[in-house]
């Protein structure tokens, strides 16, 4: 009897271990996370309440799947909150200032998001020229570029919103809706099979998990390692840029200060999902429902009453956890390997 038991428990262990191996730690999170949400209050699992969540982590999605580009070369990209803010500042004001206040205005609407997407691809063009060609740390070149393009973002708003873009702009990309479901979802939906066509099915993208994986590997083998990390800051940005258009879009105004905690939860989205800070190793449906499990995590403690501050708290936790269970994970990968 004593014999069975123990041989139970011991599968049961090992049932653990090597779900643990081959999904990371996203499935224990969401486990935990809707059992204890779901038995903390009855309006979580409504179907009301998860959609929305799905609206609400559109723009957390676009921007972990963009830091996750540039983290597949080994990299980071802190000014990923900056870059929202300058499109978000760049686009309204382009539309304010092309706009006559008639009609639909939407000239004015094509043209700002274009000029907001150029911004966007500028300033991750400098990152990229910064990191690749003057050898500056990513983590460095992309702080110091959040300072500037924050300063320049504030020079030229004086701190205040931009009002005026066309109301077609917003009723679209901000509160339109196609069969029932907002647009943003359909854009990030859309977004997503791009980047994960991308990454898996691209020259291009084979050639970041390479970067990433093994630089000096890569190199020898024909790959110009500084003209695709530079292609990874600009994708990076492009698709930062996509998302501070939605963003600005729902909130009906150019907003400098956008974006602050971006930096932050698009990495700790990337840790949850599996992305690894050394490079080379993630997969884009993981950071996906990484950032859909911290939307989902900032909901449910919402609807238990969680302050702001406490949840700033359980988000830095997760995400020390993440890294933690993720070495754990790699060396247990290491092992069974060897």
């Amino acid at each position: 009897m004593i014999t069975r038991f123990v041989n139970y428990f011991i599968s049961i262990k090992q049932f653990f271990i090597i779900s643990f191996i081959k999904a990371g730690v996203l499935p224990w999170f969401l486990g935990v996370a809707l059992l204890t949400f779901s038995l903390a209050s009855d309006n979580f699992l409504t179907t009301q309440n998860i959609m929305g969540v799905a609206r609400h982590s559109t723009d957390l999605i676009l921007v972990a799947m963009a830091q996750m580009i540039v983290m597949l070369t080994a990299g980071l990209d802190f000014s990923v909150g900056v870059i929202l803010a300058m499109t978000s500042v760049v686009a309204s004001m382009t539309m304010v200032a092309l706009w006559s206040g008639y009609g639909t205005g939407w000239e004015a609407i094509f043209i700002g998001c274009l000029a907001g997407l150029l911004i966007g691809a500028c300033i991750g063009l400098v990152n990229g020229l910064g990191v690749a060609f003057l050898r500056v740390p990513p983590f460095i070149m992309t702080l110091g570029m959040s300072s500037i393009i924050f300063g320049l973002a504030l020079t030229i708003t004086g701190g205040i919103p931009i009002y005026g873009a066309p109301e077609s702009f917003t009723n679209t990309f901000g509160y339109g809706t196609f069969l029932g479901i907002s647009l943003s979802i359909w854009v990030t939906l859309f977004f997503i099979g791009i980047v994960y066509i991308f990454l898996n099915l691209t020259k291009m993208g084979r050639y970041f998990y390479a970067i990433g994986g093994n630089v000096r590997a890569a190199e020898l083998s024909g790959i110009n390692i500084r003209v695709y990390i530079v292609s990874a800051y600009v994708f990076s940005a492009i698709i930062t840029s996509i998302a501070a258009l939605l963003i600005t879009a729902r909130l009906e105004t150019g907003e400098p200060n956008i974006g602050a905690s971006y930096p932050l939860l698009s990495i700790a989205a990337c840790a949850i999902g599996g992305v690894s800070l050394l490079g080379g190793v993630g997969r884009v449906q993981n950071v996906v429902l990484g950032a859909f499990f911290i939307i989902l995590i900032q909901n449910g403690m919402n609807l238990m009453r969680v302050g702001s501050y406490l949840q700033m708290v359980v988000i830095g936790a997760l995400l020390i956890v993440a890294i933690s269970a993720e070495y754990f994970r790699q060396q247990m990968l290491t092992t069974v390997k060897n």
